[in-house]
């Protein structure tokens, strides 16, 4: 976060990249369950790849991804890097939904190029792209998927998202939580704000002292850290910047109680004695001491919201009071991420065959 110093050298342990990415479905019908399939897939070695996709309450799938330089037969090969591709988790609920129609048991297998597979998300910002078109109240189908594709990224959209200072009422919001915790907490993830879908993770741990979402409980040989999984929860909050606060602090609340923590990224409302009641301070001055880096600001005066500064803006600020107004906000955005140089006009446009996605919308 800047606040240690600069980072000079950096190390990476590379895996060998192959053709493709095989993916298995594993449909679940609740929380519970999607945490414990992840939990199972994740202590295996036969995946290299683990995410999961809650579409409500009781309806999710987990997708585990297996590199390969080839594919089972019967699979079927999809891509979604280009503007006629659909978004990954449209195609993903469409194909969800025939499965769960289907009397077979076997698993459900698709392939597609490796780059395709990283890169699965980033049209359409994994949901968030989503709500661009709700905003301005525009039609959302497979037409208008199509010609917005260039300012349907995930840099894009995030650029919109910050200069617009939509994010005082948008849920940016990642959560760690222990595998036993997580489905109280999307059960009051679904009372409290009711946003779908939300995105699983299964975590890796590290070995403390560490600023990474963590446990607090051992397992059994009193060394090692418990996996958490991650939830991502992305969407709409309530109307009103006072409602929206409360919002985030009655979600903080929940989440320390159920053993949770943040990802550093996320909208952080956190008092100063809360944020270091959860995260080792005397460890992390020990290390500001040693590389002379305490006149940098702090981790929790970078990530944390400034709750009276927003106040005070949104009462005396013209540009907040203009921004507030529809559809201003969302024009300033576009055009902001159009200045920024993320956006750019296509060199060729073809007409697409909308017929081949009908079905997805």
């Amino acid at each position: 976060m800047g606040t240690l110093g600069v980072t000079t050298l950096i190390e990476l342990r590379l895996v060998e990249a192959k053709r493709f990415v095989n993916v298995t479905y594993h449909p679940v019908r609740s929380t519970a369950e999607a945490a414990q399939v992840t939990r199972e897939l994740s202590a295996t070695t036969d995946y290299d790849y683990i995410d999961g996709i809650m579409f409500s309450k009781n309806e999710g799938v987990v997708l585990a991804g297996r590199l390969s330089d080839g594919f089972p037969a019967g699979a079927r090969g999809v891509r979604f890097s280009a503007p006629l591709h659909p978004w990954y988790y449209l195609h993903v609920r469409f194909k969800l939904g025939r499965l769960n129609r289907r009397e077979s048991h076997r698993p459900y297998v698709e392939f597609m190029p490796l780059t395709d597979y990283l890169f699965r998300y980033d049209r359409g910002g994994f949901w968030v792209g989503r709500s661009a078109f709700q905003y301005f109240s525009f039609p959302f189908n497979h037409f208008t998927r199509w010609f917005l594709d260039d300012f349907m990224r995930t840099r894009m959209l995030y650029r919109a998202l910050h200069a617009s200072k939509q994010s005082i009422s948008y849920f940016v919001q990642d959560l760690a939580l222990p595998y036993e915790s997580a489905a109280e907490f999307v059960d009051y993830t679904d009372e409290k704000l009711g946003i779908y879908p939300l995105w699983l993770c299964p975590l890796k741990q590290d070995t403390l002292p560490t600023f990474h979402p963590h446990s607090k409980n051992m397992e059994a040989d009193g060394k090692s850290l418990k996996p958490m999984l991650n939830i991502g929860v992305w969407g709409w909050g309530p109307k009103g910047y006072e409602a929206f606060v409360a919002a985030n602090r009655d979600m903080e609340k929940k989440l320390n109680e159920l053993g949770g923590m943040k990802w550093f990224y996320s909208q952080a409302y956190y008092t100063e004695d809360e944020f270091w009641r959860i995260y080792d301070r005397e460890w992390y001055e020990e290390l500001r001491t040693k590389y002379h880096a305490e006149y940098l600001p702090n981790v929790w005066q970078k990530i944390r919201v400034n709750v009276e500064k927003e106040r005070r803006e949104l009462k005396i600020s013209w540009k907040l009071r203009f921004l507030r107004l529809w559809p201003m906000a969302g024009i300033w955005g576009v055009w902001k991420g159009i200045r920024s140089g993320d956006w750019r006009i296509p060199k060729t446009l073809k007409f697409p065959n909308f017929a081949m996605q009908k079905k997805i919308n």
